[in-house]
């Protein structure tokens, strides 16, 4: 009841906002509020290092004067904030130059159906119990073995946030989300090889998190894994990206088929729609519907209906990812994406990790990834990596300080095998994911 009773004083708190910009003179009107609040608690050693509780609230609103936009925020809820917050967003409207493709989304295309996804499950966690969740978690991490021999610390969140926006073609609606993690940091040593390494869990709800005994041991496996780690010599192989390596790759492609990317000429997949990019068996599509996942949500950050859709199937480009500006600025419809995309997931295949790395058979297993080194215009494509050299489909030993470098129009045609051991800890779903050749430079 506290809850409803809250959402219903925000929603009228942006009626009060739509109506203010109205009474000053916009010609339309877009408002959104937010309420958080959460508790996150840091130790390293065993001892406390951090507890922070955090209540954070905050308006934003953007006013149309015919084509001529302005924008304005204020943390500040009060009625006397509200009508200084919605002058400063006129005054700065009229003074902009008209956009002709600026203003509200087509009402046709806004949301009209809010199905309940599950998204909202506070934890009543208290700071004596996140502190001993997270002490056991590094316990475990310093215990797993006598080369284990410092840390970085384990921390653990806990956040609750209330949106709701509304905008003048009647559009007003507003949920609760929560997000929840815990999350090590090792370090190993073995003579004078000393490496580090990490494990988290995230979710919506606490009961969906790894255990906190689980995340300490996986943190210090993969930091013992990584000990004696070689350089190799430069040459040209196979490469396997781990899952949590491989979100990284499929981002690049969003970015790429981007509405802002795309209307400025800046991507590498330009009028590359209906066009064959991935091999044949390759299906990328969103899910946003999807109960409890992290990026679930029934319409965009324009109000926009998200839909379940193809983006790329049998390998070939179906659609661009746009927003309410970017589709106006390409003389397209806008997909529901302003603001990004909602559980991009990769269909994965039938092999797991281990099968995976028989296909790879002699290759490069990549498990981190440092650096940006992707040039959106040509797709050149250039990181600092470490992982893992295998032969014959077996681990044989760590590797660091190696650049991986290709072209990544080459590399997502090139994709041999997309594994079932799918990382479902954010908003890009995929399992690992091997290209069949790139550049490894070394020694």
């Amino acid at each position: 009841m506290q809850n409803q009773e809250q959402l219903d004083r925000l929603k009228n708190a942006v009626q009060e906002l739509l109506s203010e910009a109205k009474h000053q003179g916009a010609s339309a009107a877009e408002a959104g509020l937010s309420q958080e609040n959460g508790l996150s608690v840091s130790v390293r050693l065993g001892d406390v290092e951090t507890v922070e509780h955090h209540c954070d609230q905050g308006l934003g609103i953007t006013v149309y004067f015919g084509q001529r936009k302005g924008s304005a925020s204020s943390t500040d809820l009060s009625p006397e904030s509200i009508k200084e917050t919605v002058s400063a967003a006129c005054s700065i409207a009229r003074y902009t130059s008209a956009d002709e493709y600026a203003g509200l989304p087509d009402k046709e295309l806004l949301a009209t159906e809010f199905p309940d996804l599950d998204l909202d499950h506070p934890w009543a966690l208290r700071a004596e119990e996140a502190i001993a969740l997270a002490i056991e978690c590094e316990d475990a991490a310093r215990s797993y073995h006598a080369e284990i021999s410092n840390s970085e610390g384990a921390t653990i969140n806990t956040h609750q946030g209330l949106r709701v926006m509304g905008n003048t073609l009647g559009f007003l609606h507003g949920y609760y989300t929560t997000r929840h993690s815990l999350s090590c940091s090792v370090l190993a040593q073995r003579g004078d090889s000393m490496q580090r390494d990490y494990w988290y869990s995230v979710a919506r709800k606490a009961e969906n998190l790894e255990s906190a005994v689980a995340i300490g041991n996986k943190a210090a496996a993969r930091t013992l894994a990584r000990l004696e780690a070689r350089r190799l010599t430069t040459r040209q192989s196979p490469v396997m990206y781990s899952a949590e390596c491989a979100s990284g790759l499929l981002g690049s492609f969003i970015g790429a088929i981007s509405g802002s990317n795309l209307y400025r000429k800046s991507s590498f997949f330009l009028n590359a729609l209906d066009q064959q990019i991935f091999p044949d068996f390759v299906h990328i599509h969103e899910q946003p519907y999807l109960k409890r996942a992290l990026g679930s949500a029934a319409y965009d950050s324009d109000g926009v209906a998200t839909k379940n859709r193809d983006i790329v199937s049998a390998g070939i480009l179906r659609s661009y990812v746009l927003g309410t500006y970017s589709a106006r600025k390409l003389g397209l419809q806008s997909t529901g994406n302003s603001g990004g995309v909602h559980n991009l997931t990769i269909e994965p295949g039938h092999l797991d990790f281990q099968a995976m790395l028989k296909v790879l058979n002699t290759g490069l297993l990549v498990t981190e990834l440092m650096g940006q080194g992707v040039n959106m215009v040509t797709g050149d494509y250039s990181r600092g990596a470490a992982g893992f050299w295998v032969e014959n489909g077996q681990i044989q030993y760590p590797v660091e300080e190696i650049t991986i470098a290709g072209n990544l129009k080459d590399m997502y045609k090139n994709i041999i095998a997309v594994g079932n051991d799918v990382d479902y800890r954010g908003n890009v779903r995929t399992g690992s994911l091997l290209v069949e050749r790139m550049s490894i430079a070394g020694e």
